[in-house]
């Protein structure tokens, strides 16, 4: 019998996933509400479902991608009300736990089994399965995955208890945050030193002050291009938010952290949402008086 796995959002993340899937040999069934995204997937051998109960008829494992809670809360409600047999949901989103805890007590309750696995890495990372699973929840299906992650991931790390897997997502994408602002203020401090920032972006990615998002996002920064997004702002911006409330619950201290919302909500204002986070550069090198490319 073929693998089968259902992809229910198709945007950056949600189609990387589904067309690596599908590369490594998994029979792919996928659904977004955006019809030009399904059009894209079907032309890569994806099966395109109606709905996301459509999919959860077709498949017995569910990857969802999505971009905001509600279409969770629309997504679980429709699996749970759709009388199938148990389904895995695997949950790859970036939500706040309480969000995320609501979407798994709808699915539990109508029999099914849903998983917080978010993501570590970029939208071009996850191109190239260059990405990790942060995997919470029953120990047992999360072993039961290992096969469908290797399809889309370099490495799936079991955190225990669901909602592990979301706190150690907003760990990640604190840092994350952090380390882009630093590339952008080095990148600047770079050029207004009068130094080449094509040799800078080499020199700093081969040395200790390097990070995994400097070597990202540097080149588009020395470029002063944007586009294509491995993570738009405007979506970033969601995540931002839940970081920032889970701190404050903790009430845990993050003063770099905090540094990055005002330029990231002036990176919006300048209308660079649908950009790259790497964007925020250019807020700083107006800031800095450097000439726009």
């Amino acid at each position: 019998m073929d693998q089968v796995v259902g992809v229910i959002g198709l945007g950056i993340m949600g189609g990387a996933m589904a067309r690596n899937l599908k590369e490594a040999g998994w029979r792919v069934v996928g659904y977004d509400t955006d019809a030009g995204r399904c059009d894209a997937l079907a032309g890569a051998g994806i099966d395109i479902a109606a709905d996301a109960a459509a999919v959860a008829r077709a498949a017995p494992l569910l990857l969802c991608s999505l971009p905001k809670p509600a279409a969770l809360a629309t997504t679980a409600a429709a699996i749970a009300a759709s009388g199938l047999p148990p389904r895995t949901l695997v949950e790859t989103s970036t939500f706040t736990l309480e969000d995320k805890q609501a979407a798994e007590a709808v699915l539990r309750a109508a029999g099914h089994t849903m998983l917080d696995c978010p993501l570590s890495g970029t939208g071009a990372q996850a191109v190239t399965r260059d990405i990790v699973v942060y995997a919470s929840g029953e120990a047992s299906a999360i072993e039961a995955l290992g096969p469908c992650f290797a399809g889309f991931a370099r490495a799936a790390h079991n955190l225990g208890a669901f909602g592990n897997g979301t706190r150690m997502k907003f760990v990640a994408n604190l840092l994350v945050a952090i380390h882009n602002l630093a590339a952008a203020e080095a990148m600047v401090l770079a050029e207004k030193a009068g130094l080449d920032p094509a040799q800078v972006v080499g020199l700093v990615a081969s040395g200790v002050g390097t990070s995994r998002v400097f070597e990202l996002r540097a080149p588009m920064m020395a470029a002063k291009h944007y586009a294509p997004p491995t993570m738009r702002n405007a979506m970033w911006s969601k995540d931002l938010a839940v970081i920032g409330e889970f701190a404050a619950a903790l009430e845990c201290p993050v003063p770099l952290f905090s540094a990055v919302l005002p330029l990231h909500a002036a990176t919006l204002a300048a209308g660079h949402g649908g950009e790259d986070t790497a964007a925020i550069h250019a807020v700083l090198a107006r800031m800095a008086g450097l000439a726009e490319k």
